[in-house]
């Protein structure tokens, strides 16, 4: 396979820990149809990219190995569908891939639908523009789509210093929610500078003690961790709505809010650019912005997911592909 055919990816061999990560030559992704040929520059690491190189989460649709994880990206185009494309190469641009139903974004290069990239906007830096796409998308479908944020609404966010939870957090107060966040002392100050009026120390305090008839639960733990979802059905008013995201963590969900005269109901993202867009405006207005603890470079994926499944990170964890481009 000559140099022009092949590219450099952080690849797992095989299904299991961490250290299964490690870097590799593999082969380029060829660009067809509509999609958009990209140079990685940076690419976010996200829950589910840890849960599908452990056996869980997309790993039953993994189709060969290695195989490259990954989901969010930005970068440079490459390649385009044809001359007048509305991108151009050269044009920064995000986005996010559908691994593994193709190659994943840890890696030099990802081919991609036109319909999920779109130019980067200017405020960002590419880290912090790979740190969007699957975090805030499922934010913004679980607050605005499913929660239809809005002035008065009363939204309890669990995790709200998380990945998703931090742009949960942002979406719900520009709508006019009043938004408690569940977090760690530690995190308290940061939840307040994104807008949640009121922040509970999940270690020290418990939040069906203080807060009632809420609206919206935005619940990002489930009942992994000290029955989280089911004690949130304690503070839902009837009728209230319950998003879980954490596919799994709690199987009798439905039936138990179902009881108690709640609504609950899991979300699963799309990778539409059209919402993205949505999303970028505010980013440019100054309404959001994404928070990015760490970058790695891509020959410590391993690490990053080490940290990621740690479960105390703040806002999102971002690989560094390229280091000649900022």
């Amino acid at each position: 396979m000559s140099e022009q055919n092949t590219m450099r990816a952080a690849v797992i061999d095989r299904l299991g820990e961490a250290d299964e990560l490690h870097l590799a030559e593999t082969a380029r992704p060829l660009r067809i149809s509509d999609e958009v040929l990209v140079r990685v520059v940076a690419a976010g690491v996200n829950p589910i990219d840890v849960k599908t190189r452990a056996g869980r989460g997309t790993s039953a649709a993994i189709e060969s190995f290695p195989t490259v994880l990954g989901l969010d990206f930005a970068g440079v185009v490459e390649q385009v569908p044809y001359a007048a494309h509305p991108l151009q190469p050269g044009d920064a641009v995000f986005g996010m891939g559908r691994y593994p139903r193709g190659g994943g974004s840890y890696a030099e290069y990802i081919a991609v639908s036109s319909m999920s990239v779109l130019p980067k906007p200017a405020s960002l830096s590419f880290a912090e523009a790979a740190a969007l796409p699957v975090a805030a998308l499922t934010a913004w479908g679980m607050i605005v789509e499913l929660g239809k944020a809005h002035q008065g609404q009363r939204v309890l966010v669990h995790a709200g210093a998380g990945g998703v939870g931090h742009f949960a957090v942002q979406f719900a107060r520009f709508f006019g929610a009043h938004v408690t966040a569940t977090g760690s002392a530690g995190n308290a100050e940061f939840l307040r500078a994104l807008g949640a009026h009121e922040v509970i120390d999940y270690r020290s305090e418990r939040f069906e003690e203080r807060v009632q008839d809420i609206d919206v639960v935005i619940d990002l733990i489930g009942n992994v961790h000290a029955d989280t979802g089911t004690r949130s059905l304690d503070v839902l008013r009837p009728g209230g709505l319950l998003v879980n995201a954490p596919t799994g963590s709690w199987p009798s969900m439905a039936a138990d809010a179902a009881a108690r005269g709640i609504r609950a109901t899991g979300y699963s993202i799309a990778p539409d650019a059209r919402t993205l867009a949505v999303i970028s405006r505010l980013i440019e207005q100054g309404q959001v912005r994404p928070h990015v603890q760490r970058v790695f470079p891509l020959a410590e994926a391993a690490e990053a997911h080490r940290l990621q499944e740690s479960g105390h990170v703040r806002g999102k964890l971002v690989l560094r592909v390229d280091e000649t481009l900022e």
